[in-house]
């Protein structure tokens, strides 16, 4: 799962600087093969000079959250789907 073509959609390319999407792909492939759910939802709000990431899944459950600091923070809500032919980086307004 998550080893396919990925893509993003137009709102996320605009949206969504390069670094941060990277770090959100890269949140997937650390997880065991095992604990990757299809469908994963990226929560990224501005807390002063950070940028907090939610980072949850259903099955298995899982929730991390991450900061990292930054000049400009993204407030968004974001998910990831894999179809098994491909991956899709999405805004939640997108879906």
């Amino acid at each position: 799962m998550f080893d396919n073509q990925r893509y993003l959609t137009k709102g996320v390319n605009e949206t969504i600087p390069f670094e941060l999407q990277m770090f959100m792909w890269n949140c997937i492939d650390r997880l065991p093969e095992d604990n990757r759910d299809y469908f994963h939802v990226f929560e990224l709000n501005d807390i002063g000079s950070m940028q907090h990431i939610v980072h949850k899944s259903e099955q298995p459950e899982y929730k991390m959250n991450y900061f990292i600091p930054t000049l400009k923070a993204v407030t968004a809500k974001v998910y990831v789907i894999d179809s098994e032919e491909y991956s899709t980086m999405l805004l939640a307004e997108e879906y």
